[in-house]
């Protein structure tokens, strides 16, 4: 009961909640967006970064997400309330607790994840230092983390898997639709989700 009243409160005061789509890099959150804006819920880009070979969809961005955490003036991300914003884990923790947020938390399979990003590195000529088994380590530091933050009051969160949602869209939409409480079209979020573009598999 208590949180629902702080719920209540919280609504009143700091207005409709922003959307954030949040996950680790490379773990479906430009799908998860994508599905979003076919459904009819509005989203915040500024469209600076454009589709390439590793997000033939696009990437959903806006730049200014990457400086939540060097800047005091958040005030902007007022204006994303009632629309969808994609924001990595690691930046959940900048997030100011004068808004309210419905957070959708991408998760995928960690060795997944890496295997995505060195191929990504490779393909722009760069190389990793980071060993994988390091690498997975400091993943799972920081889905630790943002479990850890996301407890706090401005948080609702519904948890997806990029794999069960590639392999079902149409379920997994329905259940983003209720979490969100708004009539999405879930025909359009299903056909939007490519299988085509699980590369990398565990």
């Amino acid at each position: 009961m208590a949180n629902l009243v702080e719920r209540v409160y919280r609504r009143i005061r700091f207005g409709r909640p922003i959307v954030v789509v949040s996950g680790l890099p490379r773990s479906g959150t430009s799908m998860a967006m994508k599905m979003l804006e076919a459904g009819g819920l509005r989203v915040v880009t500024d469209g600076l970064r454009t589709a390439d070979e590793d997000n033939p969809k696009g990437y959903y961005e806006d730049e200014r997400v990457k400086e939540l955490h060097q800047t005091a003036d958040k005030a902007w991300l007022r204006a994303a309330r009632g629309k969808a914003i994609k924001i990595i884990s690691f930046l959940l923790k900048s997030l100011p607790p004068d808004n309210n947020y419905k957070l959708v938390f991408v998760h995928r399979d960690l060795r997944e994840i890496v295997a995505s990003q060195n191929k990504m590195l490779a393909r722009r000529g760069e190389t990793n230092d980071t060993p994988d088994e390091k690498a997975l380590a400091l993943l799972e530091e920081q889905v630790r983390d943002a479990r850890f933050f996301w407890r706090r009051p401005q948080f609702e969160v519904l948890e997806l898997h990029y794999k069960e949602t590639l392999a079902s869209p149409r379920p997994q939409a329905q259940k983003v639709a209720q979490f969100l409480g708004q009539p999405l079209d879930l025909d359009k979020m299903a056909g939007v989700v490519d299988a085509q573009l699980y590369r990398n598999r565990a």
